[in-house]
């Protein structure tokens, strides 16, 4: 029976997911997440969404991304734009 790398637990429907080539073993999401999600360069929480990549680095969110630095991201549109419908 596969066996979860994260926590150890043999489960009959454990899921194998390739990543940067390597081979890795999961019980659940939260252990995939544990071990696969990129960590805030300026907070430190896990990744799971889409995030904000900017000079080289993965943030969470714009205002992380700011507190490092980089000033050029949003995590809205400009003010005062809107889509035509």
């Amino acid at each position: 029976m596969p066996q979860c790398e994260v926590c150890g637990n043999e489960y009959d429907k454990a899921f194998e997911v390739i990543h940067g080539g390597n081979h890795h073993v999961f019980d659940s999401f939260e252990c995939a997440i544990h071990r696969l999600a990129p960590l805030c360069e300026h907070c430190g929480c896990k990744v799971i969404g889409h995030g904000v990549e900017a000079a080289g680095q993965m943030f969470c969110c714009a205002s992380c991304a700011r507190h490092a630095g980089v000033h050029e991201v949003r995590d809205r549109g400009q003010e005062g734009h809107h889509r035509a419908a």
